[in-house]
């Protein structure tokens, strides 16, 4: 079955323009009909599905292309790359609950009196 640009954007919830700008920059490949119309089969519904989950999970537009790459592993090394700068921001997410946690239950008055508040400062 085939679909229409507009009837595709409706089902993923996005704009038809989004999908014409992801076939621009190589990252969906759309059949066209004699008149000119884009024409989504099934083949390229999955393939908008999957460069929405990926943009939804962090990769950008290149890195959504990449990762549909068809050699699996230059597709795995960008894969691996998001994981490794997802983990870093987590890290970075945890140090600041825990200066912020200790900042609202801190007993000084004011956080330049507190030690455990100059360490968080200092560190890097």
């Amino acid at each position: 079955m085939v679909k229409t640009i507009g009837e595709v954007a409706a089902e993923l919830g996005i704009a038809a323009h989004v999908l014409r700008h992801w076939e621009d920059v190589g990252a969906l490949t759309v059949r066209r009909e004699e008149n000119g119309y884009r024409v989504y089969d099934d083949r390229a519904v999955e393939q908008a599905r999957t460069v929405l989950k990926l943009r939804r999970v962090g990769l950008s537009l290149p890195e959504a292309t990449a990762a549909m790459a068809p050699k699996k592993s230059a597709a795995q090394a960008i894969v691996r790359a998001k994981i490794a700068e997802l983990e870093g921001e987590v890290i970075q997410r945890q140090e600041a609950i825990a200066f912020l946690q200790h900042t609202a239950d801190c007993r000084h008055r004011y956080l330049d009196e507190c030690p455990d508040c100059s360490t968080f400062v200092r560190e890097a």
